[in-house]
């Protein structure tokens, strides 16, 4: 296998308690610290270990967004990827549009495989990697928890309701990581001053030349209601009687 994608997403890092904007027209992100998605970085991770075992000789990270966004790209460098690719905008694109974006350069780089993470914890949509492989025809394994590559073929064993499911995919693919399916590694100092040094390109989305109109709006976030002060019983009679008061029997 020559090249594999990771898709890395700019995200408000996974420690950061999440304040709304008093208008409700969003989350706040000024000043506050931002990461690569936890479930790219397992991605990413992922990538580099097949590498590690011989089974892929090229890296290229990519993400979509701000100019702040080479930050996460500097990151994954410092990681072990070798080259990185950033789509510059503004606008905060939906799933679809990120899909489109990915198959546009998808078709210029042709790799035999994309990993990403299975979704992003801002957003929570699950649906990018789907659409991806949609728009890519080609297979897809979601919520990897592990994957093996040999002659050409992905085994990948998924994580679903019922338990696990093995399924096998031809390359090229699309695989979405889920959380179980590695532990990133730390990025040292010596790596993150070789990641200076290696190529990273920036295109302006326009020039990718896909339609990135959104097709939904968001009307208003609103945080989720305080959870009540519980109540002590002291038996089962009253347990029953403050279920009954509520409503739930």
């Amino acid at each position: 296998m020559e090249k594999i994608i990771v898709a890395l997403k700019r995200a408000l890092d996974y420690n950061v308690r999440v304040r709304l904007n008093a208008d409700g027209s969003g989350v706040v992100t000024e000043g506050a610290k931002m990461s690569i998605n936890p479930f790219d970085e397992i991605a990413l991770e992922e990538a580099l270990r097949i590498k590690k075992r011989g089974d892929a000789k090229e890296i290229l990270v990519i993400s979509i967004g701000t100019a702040e966004s080479q930050q996460q790209l500097r990151t994954g460098l410092a990681m072990g990827a070798d080259r990185a690719i950033l789509v510059e905008t503004d606008e905060d694109l939906e799933p679809l549009a990120v899909a489109r974006v990915l198959k546009a350069l998808i078709d210029k780089e042709s790799p035999e495989l994309v990993l990403l993470g299975k979704q992003s914890i801002d957003g929570d949509n699950n649906q990018t990697g789907q659409m991806l492989a949609a728009l890519w025809d080609r297979p897809q394994g979601t919520f990897a928890s592990t994957v093996a590559i040999q002659d050409g073929i992905a085994t990948v064993t998924r994580e679903v309701d019922q338990g696990l499911e093995v399924i096998e995919l031809r390359l090229p693919a699309v695989i979405t990581a889920d959380l179980r399916l590695n532990t990133p590694r730390y990025v040292k100092l010596p790596d993150i001053m070789k990641a200076k040094r290696k190529p990273l390109e920036v295109l302006p989305l326009k020039e990718i030349g896909v339609d990135s109109a959104n097709q939904f709006r968001i009307l208003a976030t609103e945080a989720p209601e305080k959870r009540q002060k519980g109540i002590v019983v002291n038996d089962v009679g009253e347990l029953v009687q403050a279920l009954s008061d509520k409503g739930l029997v």
